[in-house]
């Protein structure tokens, strides 16, 4: 599970926001009076807009946290070259607070150093590691992709209905499914399903609700 934490976080994120975005966006302007062609013609601008500012800002704040890796990681193999006994002792402490005694401790230390001194500190001392390394490309593709599958279920449901029931039918059919990846979501971390597909609802729920009043008081005010 570990290794799957970065992609898993930026699925899910990315998969709620195109679900509420876009259903939002189809609900108001459905709300405004508008006819089906303009709300998919809105719907499919809102997904290519969503999935490529999801993407966008998903690359830049995790290449973020790969700068300050690699500055860790640098600052430390400087450390290693000129204070080689502190950094072991400090290696050594890392261990005693974890529960070995200190000769035992000493010793793990000494062989890790010189199996792989960087690689233990980056670990033990700073909580980098390969299976939790940042991959801004990675989050990027996951968070483009997954908010386009999200965007698709009201584009669906556009395509399949009236115009009369497009904001009905759009709203009950987001909110069930913000319900179940809610619950999924809660799921994999442990967490309560219904407490996790609650609060997932009730946020998709109340940004639905204001984009349909901005769209009705619009709509009113046009015609």
């Amino acid at each position: 599970m570990v290794h799957r934490i970065g992609w898993l976080r930026a699925a899910v994120l990315g998969a709620n926001d195109g679900l509420v975005s876009t259903a939002s966006l189809v609900v108001g302007v459905a709300a405004a009076g508008s006819g089906k062609p303009e709300v998919m013609i809105a719907g499919l601008a809102g997904l290519m807009a969503g999935a490529m500012s999801m993407a966008a800002g998903e690359y830049v704040s995790v290449s973020s946290q790969t700068d300050a890796e690699q500055a860790d990681l640098a600052r430390e193999s400087r450390e290693l070259e000129e204070t080689p006994e502190a950094e072991l002792e400090e290696l050594t402490r890392i261990y005693v607070e974890r529960g070995l005694d200190r000769d035992l401790a000493e010793k793990v230390a000494v062989q890790l150093t010189e199996r792989d001194a960087l690689g233990s500190h980056a670990r033990d001392e700073l909580g980098i590691s390969e299976t939790v390394t940042a991959r801004p490309v990675q989050a990027a593709l996951v968070s483009a992709l997954t908010f386009a599958v999200g965007a698709v279920l009201p584009l669906i449901v556009v395509l399949l209905v009236s115009e009369a029931q497009i904001a009905p039918l759009v709203a009950g059919s987001t909110i069930l499914g913000l319900a179940v990846l809610g619950g999924l979501g809660a799921s994999a971390g442990g967490a309560g399903v219904v407490r996790g597909a609650t609060r997932v609802t009730l946020w998709g729920a109340l940004a639905m609700a204001a984009t349909a009043g901005v769209g009705a008081l619009f709509g009113v005010a046009v015609g």
